[in-house]
């Protein structure tokens, strides 16, 4: 896996439900290198902090092999990488093959896979139409948050190393169909559950159901 694109936003503002509100999904390439923080990404902008950020959404991470698909799906938009809000654009990502506890090297940084991203309306706003939420969730690669082991800076052409093996076998994907489907696999909830790289009141929440 290979960093091909680090992003940065500035805040925006835009009209939602007739009101103005900011939002930091608007990322757009830089050339220099990302620092990595305990709670975000140095010069980045993060409106929302009850959604966004804080130590198990400190940077997200979205595949580059899905956007000539996404490209198909939106060919009006404007296009480039940091589209779907990503920090870090990453060649071969897939979600079917990490596990959440996974922890790689990422230039001199050291993070930890903690859980798949759920779109909120701000991506219906960025792509002017909200069925993109819909078409998101349906798609199944949602990419993946993480936090930050050893805080580093990341470029451009750095590769994920993995330096630690999760001891859970929940992918990244098997949470996210857990997330969103409404009838739970308790065995996936089981997981979930014992899983530390998962927030306590994500598996607070899960513990309810067994």
């Amino acid at each position: 896996m290979k960093i091909i694109s680090t992003n940065l936003a500035q805040p925006k503002t835009i009209l939602w439900r007739g009101r103005e509100i900011q939002t930091g999904i608007y990322k757009e390439p830089v050339e220099e290198s990302l620092l990595l923080q305990k709670e975000a990404v140095a010069k980045d902008t993060v409106i929302d902090r009850k959604h966004h950020g804080g130590e198990f959404k400190a940077c997200y991470l979205f595949s580059a092999d899905y956007y000539d698909e996404w490209k198909g799906f939106y060919p009006n938009l404007n296009w480039d990488w940091g589209m779907f809000g990503e920090n870090l654009t990453v060649q071969g990502l897939d979600e079917n093959k990490l596990c959440i506890g996974d922890i790689f090297k990422i230039g001199t940084a050291l993070v930890q896979i903690t859980e798949p991203r759920q779109p909120c309306h701000k991506l219906g706003i960025k792509f002017g139409h909200h069925k993109v939420i819909k078409e998101f969730i349906a798609y199944g690669h949602p990419g993946t948050y993480v936090r930050i082991i050893k805080e580093g800076r990341v470029k451009k052409g750095d590769y994920l190393e993995l330096q630690q093996k999760s001891k859970s076998t929940l992918s990244v994907q098997q949470y996210n169909q857990l997330v969103n489907q409404k009838e739970k696999n308790l065995e996936l909830v089981k997981l979930a559950v014992a899983n530390d790289s998962i927030r306590e009141e994500k598996r607070e929440k899960l513990k309810k159901l067994l």
